[in-house]
């Protein structure tokens, strides 16, 4: 082969290389903008106001994704790992007084960083098949960590067993901390006491 046509070919590959790396840039940039507005208190930013805070043109926004539908997929496919990792863990041994202790400090502490991103997700639920699926999917999986901390949760008649699940939950922890104004220690004690009657009561 000429070596004018390698030249040729080894540009153009190193062009298209380049093209795909910017354009990797720019759909990370989108994401992250999405979270930071939504972090900052902006729980429905549009496309325009992320697009510019992403530092990318709106027509750029739509190439990479086609609706906010899709936005919110490829957000949920990126960040989901880390909100999951925010209640593993722990010490889910000891007495049913313990455990529930430590499971509701546990999921207090994930609300605190993720308050934001719940509210944005609830505020949306209307409009949004994705955010929908997304919802219902963690709220199974939040009430079967409740039941890896606490197995006792099982054994109860449905209606209290619920009970406990919306105890837990972070409507509970909302209302109690922003329309109640209670500090976090607070909110966790009104918790665990009530989950503490559920359970011991059963």
């Amino acid at each position: 082969m000429d070596s004018r046509v390698k030249e040729a070919n080894a540009d153009s590959i190193e062009s298209l290389d380049g093209r795909r790396q910017r354009s990797a840039r720019s759909r990370a940039a989108i994401i992250e903008a999405n979270f930071e507005l939504i972090q900052e208190g902006m729980l429905a930013p549009t496309a325009q106001q992320i697009a510019e805070r992403a530092g990318v043109g709106i027509r750029s926004f739509f190439r990479h994704f086609e609706d906010m539908e899709s936005l919110a997929s490829a957000s949920d496919d990126h960040i989901r790992s880390t909100y999951e990792a925010l209640w593993a863990g722990g010490d889910r041994s000891g007495s049913l007084d313990d455990r529930i202790q430590r499971a509701i400090e546990r999921h207090s502490d994930a609300y605190e960083q993720v308050a934001h991103l719940i509210l944005s997700t609830r505020s949306q639920l209307w409009r949004s098949e994705v955010l929908r699926g997304n919802y219902a999917r963690n709220q199974h999986k939040l009430a079967l960590d409740l039941d890896h901390w606490m197995p006792e949760i099982t054994q109860l008649p449905s209606a209290q067993r619920k009970a406990v699940y919306a105890t837990a939950s972070f409507d509970m922890w909302h209302r109690l901390r922003s329309v109640q104004a209670m500090d976090s220690e607070s909110a966790v004690s009104v918790v665990v006491t009530l989950i503490k009657t559920l359970l011991n009561h059963s």
